[in-house]
């Protein structure tokens, strides 16, 4: 499986799966940490910095930090009035990529044309040869931190409530933020393709929407995995499970639907206070 193209190269949508989180800690707790570990490439973020700032027609590019580092956003303000009792979106995504690219890029725009503001964050990438999403654990504690600082964002603008949206790897990377932060102050988790199970989610009982593609990734929705996510949305009251029709991992001719899904999703969510 080849990670996704550098700048410049023609785009094509990433299909590496990253392994489920609950097997990546069983790994770590014998000892078998990924070989292919290394630091995060910030090179290589900058690289997609370069190309997709000066190419942007929606939204604003702006420069969060965390951990003593910036990195990239992308800002775009939901259409029509605001609404204050209408969360602002977090979004996270997947393996090697940056904020606007493929699914992330449809729903940050595609959910503000629904009037909801969305904030796109860069997260930490390898080195576009690693493609064992398992070595992607030594960029936890800066995903993590770049979560809050995108949260932390949002609310200094004025949002009274924030949702995170994550797809595939981002997702992992959410569930990592959850486990590490109790009392997450988000208002619900949309979780986009997660492979495998959710694991703890130290005490956060926020709502989730779990959502696959029907021609999903096998680790997605093999039955057993599908089973595990349902259980633990039972300690999460007003979570959902759902399954897109005919959608694959990135949701490729889906994207109407999804954006469907959750603006019911989020839409059902009690009022800010």
């Amino acid at each position: 499986m080849r990670a996704p193209p550098e700048p410049g190269r023609t785009r094509r949508r990433p299909r590496f799966a990253h392994a489920a989180p609950w097997a990546l800690a069983l790994a770590l707790a014998v000892g078998l940490a990924p070989a292919a570990a290394q630091n995060a490439d910030y090179a290589r973020e900058q690289r997609w910095a370069d190309e997709v700032v000066p190419q942007l027609v929606v939204g604003d590019a702006l420069r969060l930090e965390a951990l003593g580092r910036s990195f990239l956003a992308l800002h775009t303000v939901g259409a029509g009035a605001p609404a204050a009792d209408r969360p602002a979106l977090l979004l996270v995504h997947g393996v090697g990529v940056h904020p606007d690219y493929g699914l992330i890029g449809e729903l940050r725009t595609r959910l503000a044309d629904a009037g909801y503001t969305t904030l796109s964050i860069q997260m930490p990438v390898l080195a576009k040869d690693i493609t064992d999403g398992n070595a992607y654990v030594v960029t936890f504690d800066e995903s993590t931190a770049r979560i809050a600082a995108g949260e932390r964002w949002l609310r200094a603008q004025g949002a009274r409530s924030v949702v995170l949206v994550s797809h595939s790897m981002g997702s992992w990377m959410g569930n990592v933020y959850f486990e590490r932060t109790p009392g997450a102050p988000f208002a619900a988790w949309v979780c986009l393709g997660i492979t495998g199970r959710i694991g703890a989610m130290s005490g956060n009982r926020l709502p989730i929407l779990d959502v696959r593609g029907e021609q999903d990734l096998e680790v997605v929705r093999r039955w057993y995995s599908v089973a595990a996510r349902r259980l633990t949305l039972v300690g999460h009251p007003g979570s959902l499970q759902l399954e897109v029709a005919g959608a694959d991992h990135h949701y490729a001719g889906r994207e109407r639907e999804l954006v469907a899904a959750i603006e019911g999703f989020v839409g059902g969510l009690a009022p800010p206070r």
